[in-house]
C-alpha cells in the first residue's frame, strides 16, 4: 500500500509516510507545510455561504447518533458547489440543515453564515423570513413538492405573497414571467394547470420557478435531475447553468451523479458516511482524485474515456448505516488501498495542494508529476 507513484519521495513522503507511524505529530507538520501555500492564484471573492464544523445528530435509545460530522465548505457568489456521495452520506441532511428544515429532535452544531451573517441558531420566525427570500430549495421529487389541488401559477405566486413582496395581481404576473423564464412554452396557459396535468420535466421547471420567485441569493438543488430522461436532464442542467451565469446565483447542488458534477460544478465536496472524504476544484478531483472513494465513484460513472467493450467498475460493498459506522476510516472495509492504519485511526482532513484540494486518507493517490507541479520535490 502507499502512494500511487513510487517516485513520490522527499517532503511529501516525509509528511505522509512517516505519519503512518507517528500520525498525530506528522499530520500536524504536513498540514502546516502544505497549508502555508494556500490558493495564491485564485481570486478571493466574497463568499455567499460559509459552513464551519457542521455536525448533525439524532436522539436514539443508545444515545445521540451523529449522522453528519465536522463538515466544512464555502460557496462563492455565482458559483456551484456539488455535494456528492452515495445514499446515506449526509448530503440531503446537510442541505436541509441550512434551511432549518430538519425533523424535530435533530441537533445541529457548527456555524452557518450567509454573506457573513450567521444564520445558525436563528428562531423559526427568523428562518421563515430567510427561506425562499434568501435561500430557496429545489426538492428531489417535484410531484411531492407541489400541492396537487392548486394550479402551479398560484403556487409560485403564493411564494411571493408569503414574503409580502407584491400584490396578488403582481404576484400572478410574476409567476407567468417565471414560467417563461425557465423555458415553459405558453406560460400563461400552463400557470392555470395542476401538477398532474404537466410532464415531469415541466414540474421540475415549475419547482425551479418557485425557487426563483423571491430572487434568492442561494439555491439548494437536491437531486434536481432524478427520474428525468437524458434529454430533459440536459435541459434542466442547461437551465441551472444559465441561471448561475446570468443571475449570479450561488448553487449548492446535491447529487450522486458524476455526470451532473462534470457538467455543472465549480467545486466538489465528496461525503462518505457523514464525513468529508475529499474537497477541491472540479478539474482537480475529476482528473486527479486523491481519495480511493472519489476514484471509485469516477470509475463507476463512465465519464472518462476507456477501452471499448470493457465493463464498468463498481464499488463493492454497501455504505454503513448510521449508528453502525466502522472504527478508523469509515471507508476502509470497501477500500482497495486500505492499509495498517485504516481500521484503527481516523484520517485527518488535510490540504494537499495550493489549489485547495484536500482529502481524509492515510494513503492518498498522488503522483510524482503532481508534486513536481507544486515544487515540493
Amino acid at each position: 500500500m502507499g502512494l500511487a507513484d513510487p517516485g513520490c519521495t522527499s517532503l511529501f513522503r516525509h509528511c505522509m509516510v512517516v505519519s503512518r507511524v507517528s500520525r498525530h505529530r506528522d499530520h500536524a507538520v504536513c498540514g502546516r507545510l502544505l497549508n502555508s501555500r494556500r490558493q495564491p492564484d485564485r481570486a478571493q471573492e466574497q463568499m455567499m455561504l460559509e459552513v464551519t464544523n457542521l455536525s448533525i445528530s439524532f436522539p436514539h435509545t443508545s444515545g445521540q447518533l451523529r449522522a453528519v460530522e465536522n463538515i466544512d465548505f464555502s460557496i462563492e457568489k455565482g458559483k456551484v458547489l456539488t455535494l456528492i456521495g452515495e445514499s446515506g452520506s449526509g448530503k440531503t441532511l446537510t442541505g436541509l440543515s441550512l434551511m432549518g428544515l430538519l425533523p424535530g429532535g435533530a441537533q445541529v452544531t457548527g456555524r452557518i453564515a450567509l454573506e457573513g451573517r450567521e444564520i445558525s441558531g436563528l428562531s423559526e420566525e427568523k428562518l421563515r423570513h430567510i427561506r425562499g427570500r434568501d435561500i430557496a430549495m429545489v426538492y428531489q421529487n417535484p410531484l411531492s413538492a407541489l400541492n396537487p389541488v392548486w394550479p402551479v401559477g398560484e403556487q409560485i405566486a403564493e411564494a411571493v405573497l408569503a414574503h409580502g413582496l407584491a400584490t396578488r395581481h403582481e404576484a400572478g404576473q410574476r409567476a407567468i414571467a417565471l414560467l417563461g423564464r425557465v423555458g415553459i412554452p405558453g406560460p400563461e396557459r400552463v400557470s392555470k394547470l395542476y401538477p398532474f396535468e404537466i410532464s415531469g420535466g415541466m414540474r421540475q421547471r415549475v419547482v425551479i420557478a418557485m425557487a426563483l420567485a423571491c430572487n434568492p441569493r442561494l439555491i439548494i438543488a437536491d437531486e434536481p435531475t432524478t427520474a428525468l430522461d437524458v434529454t430533459i436532464k440536459a435541459q434542466i442542467l442547461d437551465l441551472l447553468a444559465d441561471l448561475v451565469a446570468q443571475e449570479q446565483i450561488s448553487v449548492l447542488l446535491i447529487t450522486h451523479d458524476m455526470h451532473v458534477v462534470a457538467r455543472l460544478a465549480d467545486d466538489i465536496l465528496v461525503l462518505y458516511a457523514g464525513r468529508m472524504a475529499e474537497r477541491g476544484h472540479v478539474r482537480d478531483l475529476l482528473d486527479h482524485p486523491a481519495h480511493p472513494y472519489t476514484a471509485g465513484l469516477l470509475r463507476s460513472a463512465d465519464i472518462r474515456s476507456r477501452p471499448p467493450q470493457t465493463d464498468l467498475e463498481i464499488l463493492t460493498g454497501q455504505p454503513p448505516r448510521i449508528g453502525n459506522f466502522p472504527t478508523g476510516c469509515r471507508f476502509h472495509p470497501r477500500c482497495p488501498s486500505s492499509g495498517a492504519l485504516c481500521p484503527t485511526h481516523s484520517p485527518d482532513f488535510i490540504q494537499l495542494f495550493s489549489s485547495g484540494q484536500a482529502t481524509a486518507c492515510h494513503y492518498p493517490a498522488i503522483s510524482a508529476d503532481r508534486l513536481q507541479q507544486e515544487q515540493l520535490l
